[in-house]
């Protein structure tokens, strides 16, 4: 029988976005290439579930589980180590992709290297380290599920107000601009679009 919200916990969790993603990677797998519209939504949308993803472990639930692990517990110290190290080589490569167009040859090369990452990523996390987590008595995996998907609900919201004002400006930019309007600031809206770099992209 499935478990209900309320009993699934901060593995549980981790587990669901995992699935969510290989079945993106799945889906893009069966994309035609020169489908360039189809391939941005579907790389797009595995970025988002990513970066969100990364955000609750490296908040969360990395930190709770390094607060069970012993200093001498070299083990558990390298996991931990180890999958932080994956997330940034992650968002380094969500980075490229995000400022290449799917037309670009680099666009699926860059794509399935981030595929390989994140599935060794899970490879480790599901093998590894989540058996061990599941060993630590102290570590409250129900309240931790609640604390992260009450953290993934301000996620996405901040993504849906990010894209609505992103619309609304590009609305206005429309109705001002003309042949003789000065050229814009390249920096002006740098400092919103760093504050969460998933704003970039919408489920």
């Amino acid at each position: 029988m499935a478990k209900t919200q309320s009993e699934r916990d901060a593995i549980d969790v981790l587990m669901e976005d995992h699935k969510r993603v290989q079945k993106l990677f799945k889906e893009l797998d069966k994309v035609e290439r020169d489908d360039a519209e189809v391939m941005r939504d579907l790389v797009e949308t595995a970025c988002v579930e990513l970066q969100i993803h990364s955000m609750l472990e490296d908040e969360l639930f990395y930190p709770a589980v390094r607060a069970q692990v012993a200093d001498d517990d070299a083990h558990n110290q390298d996991l931990l180590n180890e999958a932080e190290v994956e997330h940034e080589s992650v968002e380094e490569l969500i980075a490229k992709l995000q400022d290449l167009e799917p037309d670009d040859p680099m666009y699926y090369a860059y794509f399935s290297v981030l595929a390989e990452y994140v599935k060794h990523h899970i490879k480790e996390e599901e093998k590894e380290l989540f058996p061990e987590v599941k060993k630590m008595k102290a570590l409250d995996l129900q309240q931790l599920a609640e604390d992260m998907r009450a953290r993934r609900e301000e996620l996405l919201a901040e993504i849906d107000e990010a894209g609505v004002s992103e619309a609304e400006n590009d609305s206005t930019s429309v109705e001002t601009a003309g042949p003789d309007s000065p050229d814009t600031d390249p920096e002006e809206g740098e400092d919103e679009q760093e504050q969460l770099d998933i704003s970039r992209t919408r489920h």
